[in-house]
């Protein structure tokens, strides 16, 4: 599975949401789950984004598909990152990058 990052800023409207329901906020992990991913975990954030949220899914498909769903309620606007753990990085894309003979 892959991991992806979404930050999330509330709407005007999501503004409002999370004093009425700050519970709702949260993503439920049984709906992202309903939709072929999972829930690692969710932060809230000082700064120009309000949450960070962690997901690991199989594909950038079903990402999105979650944050079209998620963006369509109106509370949030989403920025998607998809992530790859630092050892992953270095192994697959630094030390491929070096070991390739240059053509000049």
């Amino acid at each position: 599975m892959k991991t992806f990052i979404i930050l999330t800023e509330l709407t005007e409207n999501g503004k409002r949401a999370i004093h009425n329901d700050p519970a709702g906020m949260k993503l439920s992990a049984q709906a992202i789950e309903n939709r072929g991913a999972v829930l690692v975990d969710q932060y809230a954030l000082l700064g120009p984004w309000d949450f960070l949220t962690i997901i690991r899914a199989r594909d950038e498909r079903t990402i999105f598909r979650i944050t079209t769903e998620l963006d369509a309620l109106g509370t949030v606007k989403t920025m998607t990152l998809p992530a790859m753990p630092i050892e992953e990085f270095i192994e697959d894309v630094i030390t491929t990058t070096h070991s390739e003979p240059r053509t000049e």
